[in-house]
């Protein structure tokens, strides 16, 4: 009987510890990745002067561009490795009203979880 309880107390400790964060990694997460994956030869051949059409043509459409009307496009890709912190890559390009390119920032942030 003592038996019994003993495996039955261990069983529900067990069951009860599962959520505990000792046990997180074990648990499988996926990587999770959104938006525009660019790599560093991507980004190098965007340079100043291009127009939007061949700024598309390169690096595919936005995953945002600015609904204020100045012409301002996002790519951003966001990286979640399953148990390790978030990344994100923005690349900001900027148009003149005749569609060429003025300005190029990429920023790559971390942004903590």
């Amino acid at each position: 009987m003592r038996c019994k309880t003993l495996t039955a107390a261990a069983v529900v400790l067990v069951m009860l510890t599962a959520g505990c964060s000792t046990f997180e990694k074990v648990v499988y997460r996926p990587d999770i990745n959104q938006g525009n994956y660019l790599t560093s030869t991507d980004v190098a051949k965007v340079h100043k002067g291009m127009t939007q059409q061949q700024v598309a043509y390169t690096l595919g459409t936005p995953m945002m561009q600015d609904p204020f009307g100045t012409k301002t496009w996002f790519y951003v890709f966001r990286q979640q490795p399953g148990h390790e912190k978030v990344t994100q890559q923005t690349l900001t390009l900027t148009f003149d009203s005749a569609g060429v390119l003025t300005d190029i920032q990429n920023k790559t942030a971390l942004t903590p979880q």
